[in-house]
């Protein structure tokens, strides 16, 4: 069965992405909030990319 699609604000991601670049393992915070390495690894990349958690913001000139 699958679970509905969360959706997570952009001040949430912010605070994941801290978390992670403050030494937390990305296994830990994956387990406390109930998150997908996935999630975590995107909303890094678009932190990297752009400081933006906005699709629109992190496009590629391909998209």
């Amino acid at each position: 069965m699958q679970q509905a699609r969360r959706t997570f604000t952009a001040e949430f991601k912010r605070q994941m992405v801290q978390l992670y670049e403050g030494d937390k393992a990305r296994g830990d915070i994956v387990r406390e909030y109930d998150l997908t390495a996935s999630a975590i690894d995107r909303w890094i990349q678009q932190s990297e990319r752009s400081g933006s958690f906005s699709e629109k913001a992190n496009r590629t000139p391909e998209d």
